[in-house]
């Protein structure tokens, strides 16, 4: 897939405004375009990532810009909407039907919890098994039960990642805490803390992605998209929404493990080979599991990677180093696109003191009801 790149990405911070989801949109895309050093009527194609915005919102948002023939179409695939987006894309470009096209993510979300009745029966939301934090929480009790992972390590990752936004000017929440403060806060799902988890907020993220060959005529500063995998989970790897039983040891293998796999294979690389990850931590815990399913560490041993500093910024192999979705918050049709424009911002070597010395490749993760997985992987 290498004959693909992002020629541009442009971003609008993610958290809670006033503005409509039109503006938010158009506000990424415009900065898409002008990263890009493109105007918008040449773009050929265009493709929205969104869940909980109404029909035709693509069209919507980017009649903005102008009023042009091409086609505007609107993907949702729950958390992973950014992925197959951008996939979307990538297959238009490799199939010869268009060489610049524009993927956008953008989401006003409602407040408090996702809204159940999006991805669960009646039924399920009767019995109580329709709020995120209880799948989660079930998953890390499994993961301390059997492997010793402790309420310090979660702590640990949240430390982390809120210590990364303060360098971070389009995330939610840019503060530090102490991890007594994390430690301490209100109990969400035993053992999820409040600023252990992501609040759903408003937020919009796009990239210009072009052929190999349309990239050397505009100039710039490309980036290739090395592999850009979507799959869901096979019945009973993942028990995320919706839920029609649960168990914290169902592993066939998850979905996360699947999606990865594909894109290592596909872009001929391994974790080892990764200098950078954006990762989905909805809570804290998620991201220690998904240390170990996409292959940082062995399975049990994220808790020795984080003890050892591993994942910092100045470790070996960083993650979350825009603040994760902890502190970004989480616009489901954007987050993974704002992933993927914060692993191109780290490979220009852009992040100012976020920034992971020497980046080459990154990785960019995102995992969601009905087992939605996305994993991109970019380098220069």
């Amino acid at each position: 897939m290498s004959d693909v790149v992002i020629l541009g990405a442009g971003i609008h911070p993610f958290g809670r405004f006033d503005t409509s989801y039109e503006e938010i949109g158009s506000y990424a895309a415009a900065a898409a375009l002008a990263d890009a050093g493109v105007a918008w009527k040449d773009i050929q194609a265009a493709y929205l990532a969104r869940m909980y915005l109404p029909a035709t919102s693509g069209a919507r948002i980017l009649r903005r810009l102008g009023s042009t023939d091409i086609p505007i179409v609107d993907v949702e695939a729950a958390c992973a909407s950014g992925g197959v987006a951008l996939r979307q894309a990538i297959l238009a470009i490799r199939s010869g039907e268009a060489d610049l096209v524009m993927v956008l993510g953008t989401e006003k979300m409602p407040r408090g919890f996702m809204d159940p009745r999006m991805i669960y029966a009646p039924w399920q939301i009767e019995m109580g098994m329709s709020l995120n934090p209880s799948y989660w929480s079930m998953r890390a009790r499994r993961h301390m039960h059997e492997f010793g992972t402790t309420d310090l390590h979660i702590a640990k990752v949240a430390y982390k990642n809120h210590r990364n936004s303060v360098h971070n000017p389009n995330a939610m929440y840019q503060k530090e805490f102490s991890l007594d403060e994390i430690a301490n806060s209100p109990l969400v799902c035993d053992p999820i803390r409040r600023l252990e988890i992501c609040a759903p907020n408003d937020g919009a993220a796009a990239v210009i992605v072009a052929s190999k060959e349309r990239a050397a005529k505009l100039g710039g500063n490309p980036i290739t998209i090395a592999a850009c995998c979507h799959s869901i989970a096979r019945f009973s790897a993942d028990f995320r929404c919706p839920a029609d039983s649960m168990s914290a040891t169902a592993n066939n293998p998850g979905p996360t493990e699947v999606t990865g796999h594909m894109a290592y294979e596909r872009a001929g690389l391994g974790p080892d080979d990764i200098d950078c990850f954006e990762v989905q931590d909805t809570d804290a815990f998620c991201e220690v599991e998904i240390y170990e399913e996409l292959g940082l560490c062995g399975l049990g041993e994220a808790g020795r990677l984080i003890d050892e500093g591993t994942t910092e910024i100045g470790g070996a192999k960083p993650v979350n180093m825009s603040g994760g979705l902890i502190s970004k918050g989480e616009p489901v049709g954007a987050s993974h696109l704002g992933q993927v424009v914060e692993i191109v911002s780290q490979l220009r070597g852009q992040s100012g003191k976020r920034q992971v010395e020497g980046a080459k490749v990154g990785l960019a993760h995102v995992l969601g009801a009905g087992g939605n997985c996305a994993v991109t992987i970019l380098k220069r």
